[in-house]
């Protein structure tokens, strides 16, 4: 093997290693990076951050662990939350219309006012949501089990297969909402608006099963 094979051989391993070290690096630093629109946090973890009044506008945060994050009042149009676990996280006032939150994890959160218009929820988790606006939001196939939505605005939700089984629905918007094969076992519908709901058959299904919908 010639001197130019091993130069030629050594240059090509170094440069690689250091493409690698610099890859590595920026997958780092994306992390660290602050908080902006359009920032990438994917699968980051941000648990317990103080996020009040951010602007994560457009921000990619799938898989992302924002357990216990205070994101009060944050600005979280259309980011990326897919998978991202939001367990316990302070919410209140959030903005996170047209936002994907297909996935996440919202166990335990506080979502008291936010603003989710157009938002996708499918598959999500959710146990405590009161007050907010969830006008046109997809929220199919959505644990609503037990949820807080009290005064909620979910005129044009997609509800279709959502399981809102002891939800608290009182004086809640469900004006055009879509809730067909939904859960309602138990649920609170007291002075809550349904006109132009989409029900089962035309009727309100209280339970969904196997066998069918149960009346």
């Amino acid at each position: 093997m010639t001197f130019k094979t091993i130069f030629g051989r050594t240059a090509f391993l170094a440069a690689a290693l250091a493409l690698s070290l610099t890859a590595t690096s920026e997958a780092r630093a994306a992390c660290s990076d602050p908080p902006g629109p359009g920032v990438d946090w994917s699968g980051c973890d941000k648990s317990y951050a103080n996020l009040a009044g951010a602007d994560l506008s457009n921000a990619n945060l799938s898989s992302a662990n924002l357990s216990d994050a205070d994101l009060s009042s944050a600005d979280l149009t259309k980011a990326d939350l897919t998978g991202a676990d939001l367990s316990g996280a302070y919410l209140s006032g959030v903005w996170l219309d047209g936002a994907n939150l297909t996935g996440a994890d919202l166990t335990g959160a506080d979502l008291s006012d936010a603003y989710l218009s157009g938002a996708y929820l499918s598959s999500g988790n959710l146990t405590f949501y009161t007050g907010a606006n969830l006008t046109g939001a997809n929220l199919s196939g959505a644990n609503l089990s037990n949820a807080d939505l009290r005064g909620a605005n979910l005129t044009g939700a997609h509800l279709f297969d959502a399981n809102l089984s002891k939800a608290n629905l009182t004086g809640a918007d469900l004006s055009g909402a879509d809730l067909t094969k939904a859960d309602l076992t138990g649920a609170d519908l007291s002075g809550a608006y349904l006109s132009g709901a989409t029900w089962t058959d035309g009727r309100l299904c209280v339970q969904w099963s196997s066998e069918g919908c149960h009346f």
